[in-house]
């Protein structure tokens, strides 16, 4: 490791924990997996996207246990960029030009002028796709949507990283601009969700807090709430995970949102780790990843298409109860999701006479459970050999026989409604 002075990174290398090192690996698997996404259509030769992390710091950290060199965010953007190149062109005979900018933005001097010494360090600089920003994320924000407009008019494609300290640092007016104006923007947003349950005031501080950032309807977070809530009930914790989020969704106009703890050792997590966007497909996309690596992520709902249910006490989430620390997207919970799932969907597919196409089905659903499309699939199918459902091609010449390669425009039927398409 190099010297701290080198860096200009404050007194000394900052140390990182390990929910902080979980964030980091999530980002890269997204990334990477973002543009390996965006890549499938054969046609296309290049991808544009500007890649905005708006609380950067100083470029490296140090493992709070062995002391080891970690990668800030900047680093693990133009490294997973990088990789990501490597994995889709490796093997093409046409290749899929990356056109990514990186804008790094972070409030202190210090911390601009050390991630700049060390870029250039990992030789990443000079570059002229590398833009630095010294100021308050919020101050600059209409400058870094104009860049993004400029360079994409079309669609604004683009990635927002903002790995806030804390809860009040990015208010939801910020990211509804981001929405309205880039149609087709992602934000990872970190949200320091422990701190709400732990420290909330009833004096109003809290109330104020959450109004002052766009949450609204935030009563629900007062401490007599919370206090009357651990007394009285083991799930109090999912209690208030559920109203902080329907008043987070209420209060985005993002339609799609995934908010799930990072895990530490009590099983707890110190934040929600956030995606949000207006796309299934960016949605399936970052569920993919949770589910990839369950070791980083948890949360305190349901398996079905309705996880966040609240008509009563469900012992299987019950801490006390199973010993479990919530639902931990491994293997019994993939198993818990497949099988909700076969007793959830038919209910809806029998709701739609004249048949529903996957895509809809999907879409109109995904933001309620924490299963994939694929996990969606592997339920359809076993609904599909109990003659429970039909499945059949968008110009009702096939039937399917098997949901596991169903695709989008695929027709869903109740098994005794048949219809003329």
């Amino acid at each position: 490791m190099r010297t701290q002075n080198k860096f200009n990174w404050g007194e000394r290398i900052p140390e990182l924990d390990e929910h902080s090192k979980a964030k980091l690996k999530i980002l890269e698997s997204y990334l990477i997996l973002y543009f390996k996404t965006l890549s499938i259509n054969p046609r296309m030769d290049n991808i544009k996207v500007t890649i905005v992390d708006g609380f950067a710091g100083g470029g490296l950290y140090q493992d709070a246990k062995t002391k080891e060199e970690i990668k800030g965010s900047p680093l693990v953007c133009l490294d997973s960029v990088k990789l990501a190149d490597y994995e889709i062109n490796h093997e093409r005979t046409k290749r899929i030009n990356l056109d990514v900018d990186f804008i790094f933005n972070d409030k202190e001097k210090t911390h601009i002028d050390s991630l700049k010494n060390i870029l250039k360090i990992k030789n990443y600089l000079p570059n002229k796709k590398i833009h630095f920003l010294e100021s308050e994320f919020a101050s600059r924000l209409d400058n870094i949507i104009d860049f993004i407009k400029n360079k994409n008019p079309k669609n604004g494609r683009s990635i927002f990283i903002l790995d806030q300290c804390g809860y009040a640092n990015v208010s939801f007016q910020a990211i509804n601009k981001i929405f309205n104006k880039l149609p087709t923007a992602e934000i990872i947003l970190t949200f320091a969700v422990d701190a709400i349950l732990n420290y909330a005031s009833a004096n109003g501080t809290t109330a104020q807090i959450l109004n002052n950032i766009g949450i609204n309807n935030s009563s629900d977070l007062l401490a007599e709430g919370l206090q009357k809530r651990r007394l009285s009930k083991k799930n109090w914790r999912f209690e208030t995970q559920f109203g902080l989020y329907k008043n987070m969704r209420e209060s985005c106009v993002a339609k799609y949102f995934t908010p799930f703890f990072i895990r530490n050792k009590t099983g707890h997590g110190y934040y929600w780790l956030i995606h949000m966007s207006q796309h299934p497909k960016a949605r399936d996309v970052m569920m993919n990843v949770h589910w990839e690596n369950h070791n980083y992520f948890i949360h305190y709902g349901g398996a079905g298409l309705n996880m966040f249910d609240m008509l009563g006490y469900d012992p299987d989430i019950d801490v006390e109860a199973t010993n479990q620390l919530g639902f931990e997207f491994d293997n019994k919970a993939e198993e818990k999701s497949i099988n909700e799932l076969v007793e959830d969907l038919p209910n809806l597919i029998y709701q739609n006479k004249n048949g529903i196409t996957f895509e809809q089905l999907f879409t109109n659903t995904c933001n309620t459970t924490p299963a994939t499309s694929q996990i969606y699939r592997r339920s359809l199918n076993l609904n599909l050999q109990n003659k429970e459902i039909l499945i059949v091609s968008k110009d009702g010449k096939t039937y399917r026989r098997s949901a596991n390669s169903i695709s989008d425009s695929d027709i869903i039927l109740p098994a005794k409604q048949m219809i003329l398409l």
